[in-house]
């Protein structure tokens, strides 16, 4: 595996996503070659293998964007859209509502659309993150077609959410 940056985010949602941030670490610990950074939101768990910061101003999360070689986020909008208009490799990981880190498990079917429209690779069980991470390095996402089809989606998504 070749060296790489990963910059990962969990949005400014009030619930923690823990789950995310404790599995990236033990990769991060498996794999000295990648250099990770990450957003940390509203959790409460704190990683032990990477740098991190829990918000990040508008110039830092650009730079940390523009920096990373692959992208992890939760399912939020934001980092979603950022990513793709970045053209950076995605890795989506939905929050899920039976772990209390959401309302709805709507993250859930938005990351279903993005993996199959090519946009992104899904996480749908957490053990499968690593697997998922180190393919992204050459993941190219399909950037074609629907912009306003995907931002309409999303949207959709996210309205559902509330």
């Amino acid at each position: 595996m070749a060296a790489g940056k990963i910059f990962a985010s969990v949005g400014t949602h009030p619930q923690p996503f823990d789950r995310l941030l404790k599995e990236l670490d033990a990769v991060a610990a498996r794999h000295s070659e990648i250099e990770f950074f990450a957003q940390t939101g509203n959790s409460g768990y704190e990683p032990k293998n990477f740098g991190f910061e829990k918000f990040l101003g508008g110039k830092e999360y650009d730079m940390r964007m523009a920096w990373a070689d692959v992208v992890v986020s939760h399912g939020g909008a934001g980092t979603i859209i950022n990513a793709l208009l970045g053209r950076k490799p995605l890795v989506v990981v939905p929050r899920l509502k039976k772990f209390g880190e959401h309302t709805n498990d709507h993250q859930l079917d938005l990351a279903r659309a993005l993996e199959e429209k090519g946009k992104a690779i899904a996480v749908f069980g957490i053990g499968d993150l690593e697997k998922r991470v180190l393919n992204a390095f050459s993941f190219r996402p399909n950037l074609e077609s629907g912009r306003r089809g995907l931002v309409d989606r999303i949207a959709f998504f996210l309205e559902a959410g509330k």
